[in-house]
């Protein structure tokens, strides 16, 4: 059974549920989901229990129970490569917030707004992650989910972005059958049309940090030139205009808060150093 507490008891003494280090996300793993607000990892579940969980999704549970019904879903998640990663973002003892079955059926030409999911949060730097599971193959053409890569530290509320319609620097998540894509709670986001004649499944597991985010993943290389580079070099987006110099800022601030070192500076220009911060 799935060890992931729920909310309403997380406040009691934890399990030790620690994996091996060789399942944690690496410096540069995790520097791409400080930048990036997403990480797509493929061919992490094997295909037979993909195919185990696309059959329990084909039997109609709702979406809000599937989670509880479907002991396939539950031993994805208790994959010690799934768990690693878990574990890297939010400690050994991540709380259950929700889940549901997420369906887009044949042919339905409408997508969703933009959005970013329940961004009613005071959290300065805390986080939750979202696991987007892709159990069939996922072509464009079905409608997988659009998200904009690093808009995750631009906080906004629910739909307020749903004036939007197409952002430079935009990506559809194709995926393949054993994807999983963890997000950042604020990352903005849409299901797309599907236009082909095959219902379209993803599930979505969101869970709280269990403990303070900081040095939870391997952190061997959090000063090496390739965490450097995707830091400071490949954050700069073409939509966030005017602001870029800002969003390196909050993203560097955020790498601090979750590598556990407050001495680590990828700020623009050494800024933080400068400002004594």
């Amino acid at each position: 059974m799935i060890t992931y507490q729920d909310e309403a008891i997380a406040h009691n003494a934890p399990k030790d549920n620690s994996v091996e280090k060789k399942y944690l996300l690496t410096a540069a793993q995790m520097a791409k989901f400080v930048t990036d607000g997403f990480l797509m990892v493929e061919n992490i579940v094997p295909e037979q229990l993909n195919r185990a969980v696309h059959r329990d999704q084909q039997k109609g549970i709702p979406g809000h129970r599937f989670w509880r019904e479907s002991e396939n879903i539950q031993t994805v998640f208790e994959l010690p490569q799934v768990k690693g990663i878990l574990q890297s973002f939010l400690g050994t003892n991540p709380v259950y917030d929700h889940s549901f079955l997420h369906i887009v059926q044949a042919e339905k030409s409408r997508a969703q707004n933009w959005h970013a999911d329940s961004i009613i949060d005071l959290r300065p730097l805390a986080f939750d992650v979202q696991a987007f599971y892709f159990a069939h193959d996922t072509p464009k053409e079905m409608g997988p989910t659009l998200i904009l890569p690093g808009s995750h530290l631009r906080k906004v509320n629910t739909e307020s972005i749903g004036r939007y319609k197409n952002i430079v620097g935009q990506r559809q998540l194709e995926a393949k059958a054993g994807t999983i894509v963890f997000m950042h709670h604020g990352i903005w986001h849409c299901a797309q049309p599907n236009f082909t004649n095959t219902t379209r499944y993803v599930f979505k597991l969101r869970l709280q940090p269990g403990q303070e985010q900081r040095g939870l993943f391997n952190t061997d290389d959090i000063r090496s030139e390739e965490v450097s580079k995707i830091i400071n070099r490949d954050g700069y987006r073409e939509w966030q205009g005017n602001e870029a110099r800002l969003e390196h800022n909050m993203r560097a601030h955020l790498w601090r808060y979750v590598s556990g070192d407050d001495t680590v500076d990828e700020s623009f220009e050494k800024s933080f150093y400068r400002m004594s911060v």
